[in-house]
């Protein structure tokens, strides 16, 4: 590979943190409801009053190191260069959170915001995804966890994601924020980011591999 396609490469990648980073903290600035990925650490971090980002971080390490688990003696110890990532990642989650702080009235408003947050979410997973470098914490586990019941990606994401919601429910129930996180934003998110990733892919993921040696 040139070192001019490795430069795009790199590029894209960090870049694809960004958007996906700013994509996920727009999800929780609509009050709608929040991707499923991110539910249990952002229900978590609203009942006891701590960072999102911080939490996000160590929700994240608990996937890398399930990850591990689930693979049994498939465990690829390269997966935990995910965690490094997973520093930096929320940092930039921890950056765009102070730095947009919107809060809108309308229903209409915030289900426009939503609708922005879902497709720069779709966009830079599927970047993210497409370089094929160190994989997002949650991509990884997904794909740990289709290997462990032997089915596909998507199916996988399907199943993960409502665990996720099952975990963000009971976390609600119990501490008395009955459905804190879940709403249509998740419903929505929950459709709608695998069909930007399908759409952004459909449109520039040629391109992008082209200019990135893939």
């Amino acid at each position: 590979m040139k070192k001019k396609q490795w430069c795009y490469r790199i590029f894209f990648y960090i870049l694809s943190l960004l958007i996906l980073a700013m994509g996920l903290t727009l999800n929780t600035k609509t009050g709608l409801g929040v991707s499923p990925i991110i539910s249990v650490s952002y229900s978590v971090s609203e009942v006891f009053g701590l960072n999102f980002g911080n939490v996000t971080l160590v929700w994240y390490v608990i996937f890398v190191l399930a990850q591990l688990v689930l693979r049994g003696e498939n465990r690829r110890y390269y997966d935990l260069l995910q965690i490094p990532l997973s520093v930096v990642f929320t940092r930039f989650i921890n950056w765009f959170d102070a730095w947009m702080d919107i809060r809108l009235e309308s229903f209409w408003a915030n289900m426009a915001l939503l609708m922005v947050a879902v497709i720069l979410t779709g966009i830079g997973a599927a970047m993210s995804v497409n370089m094929k470098l160190v994989p997002n914490p949650g991509d990884g586990i997904v794909s740990a966890f289709a290997d462990l019941i032997h089915k596909d990606m998507g199916f996988a994401k399907n199943v993960f994601d409502l665990m996720n919601i099952c975990c963000t429910f009971l976390i609600g129930v119990f501490s008395g924020h009955f459905l804190l996180g879940i709403g249509v934003g998740t419903v929505v998110a929950l459709i709608g980011v695998g069909r930007a990733v399908a759409v952004f892919n459909y449109f520039f993921k040629d391109k992008m591999d082209a200019l990135a040696g893939i």
